[in-house]
C-alpha cells in the first residue's frame, strides 16, 4: 500500500501563496511610468525590523503616494492591482506615523490572502536590499536599479538580483504513519514535517532523500511534489512533497531533537485540538505548508478509511 496521497487531492489553505498582483516587470525600468502611478498609488511601509506600520487594530496601513510626497525615490514597485501601483519603503524614510506595527505572521493569520502576500513580497526584497549592502564580487558600492531588483556594483559593474534559498519540506508516510520531527527551539510537544535546504547539484528529489535520511534515518522509496510557499523568514522558497518511506527505527544526530513515527489517530487527535495546550502532540501553525502537507496526508488517510 502505499504511502502517497493521491496526485488529484490539492494541497491548500497556507500563507502568502494566495490572491496576489500583476508584477509588472516592464515598468521597472520605466521611471517616467512610476512617478505618474505615485500619486494614486499605495505604499506599504516597514520598520527595520520587518514589521509593517498597520492600523490600531492591526489592519493594512498602507498610504497613498500624494499623501507622503515627492515620487517613488529609493522605494520598491511591487507591481499592479486593479491598476493601482504598489509600493514597498523603509519606514525610516518617510516622516509618516501610524497607530501600530504588525509582524508579518501575525498578519498571515488575520489580513486577507492579498495583503499578507504583498506585506511577505515587501519584508523579503526589503531584507535582500538591507542586507546587500557590497558588492560580493569586488566589494564596491552598490546602488539599486530597476526599481529596486537589480543590485548594481559601482565599481565593478556588476549586478546582483535578490535572493530565495529553495528548501524542500516532506510529508514522509510509511502508509499508515507520519514521520514527525522537532527541534529544541521549539515550545514542548511541538512536532512537524521534515525540511532541509537544496544543495548545489542535487534535484529536488534527491534532496528530499538526503535530509530525510541525515535528520531522521529513514530511507525514502519515492515522494512526489504537491506545491510550494514563499516563506520570507528571510527569503526561503519551501517546496511541499509528500513521500513513501521505509518504517525505519527514527534516530536523530543533532539536527533535531527528536523525530517519530505518529499514528493517524495521534495526528487526527492534534488537528482537532484534543487536549487543548496540554495535547501530547502540538502541531505547525496554519499559516504553513507544514500544517498544509500534514492536513494533506490526514486527509488522504481518512479517504482510504472504510
Amino acid at each position: 500500500m502505499t504511502g502517497l496521497p493521491p496526485p488529484s487531492a490539492p494541497l491548500t489553505g497556507f500563507a502568502f501563496a494566495g490572491d496576489t498582483l500583476d508584477r509588472a516587470d516592464a515598468l521597472r525600468d520605466d521611471a517616467d511610468a512610476l512617478a505618474r502611478l505615485w500619486p494614486e498609488a499605495r505604499v506599504l511601509l516597514l520598520e527595520d525590523d520587518g514589521r509593517a506600520l498597520a492600523e490600531a487594530e492591526g489592519e493594512l496601513f498602507a498610504p497613498a503616494g500624494a499623501a507622503l510626497g515627492g515620487g517613488p525615490g529609493a522605494s520598491l514597485f511591487l507591481g499592479l492591482k486593479d491598476g493601482v501601483a504598489w509600493f514597498a519603503a523603509h519606514a525610516r524614510h518617510h516622516a509618516m506615523q501610524a497607530p501600530s506595527h504588525v509582524d508579518l505572521r501575525r498578519a498571515a493569520a488575520s489580513w486577507p490572502p492579498f495583503e499578507s502576500g504583498i506585506f511577505a513580497m515587501a519584508r523579503a526584497l526589503l531584507h535582500w536590499q538591507t542586507s546587500t549592502r557590497f558588492c560580493s564580487a569586488c566589494g564596491g558600492a552598490i546602488t539599486f536599479k530597476r526599481a529596486g531588483y537589480i543590485a548594481h556594483c559601482t565599481q565593478c559593474g556588476k549586478d546582483h538580483y535578490p535572493r530565495v534559498d529553495p528548501a524542500v519540506i516532506v510529508a514522509v508516510s510509511d502508509g499508515e504513519r507520519l514521520l514527525l520531527g522537532r527541534q529544541a527551539a521549539w515550545p514542548p510537544r511541538r512536532y512537524s514535517v521534515l525540511a532541509g535546504f537544496v544543495e548545489p547539484g542535487e534535484t529536488l528529489e534527491q534532496t528530499v532523500a538526503r535530509e530525510v535520511l541525515e535528520e531522521a534515518q529513514v530511507r525514502v522509496r519515492a515522494c512526489r511534489y504537491l506545491g510550494a510557499q514563499p516563506w520570507p523568514f528571510p527569503g526561503a522558497l519551501m517546496l511541499g512533497f509528500s513521500a513513501e518511506g521505509e518504517p525505519d527505527p527514527p534516530q536523530v544526530d543533532g539536527e533535531l531533537e527528536d523525530a517519530r513515527w505518529f499514528t493517524f489517530d495521534e495526528v487526527d487527535a492534534a488537528l482537532h485540538g484534543e487536549g487543548g495546550d496540554d495535547a501530547p502532540l502540538l502541531l505547525s501553525p496554519s499559516i504553513s505548508i507544514a500544517r498544509a502537507l500534514i492536513e494533506h496526508w490526514h486527509a488522504a488517510m481518512l479517504a482510504r478509511r472504510p
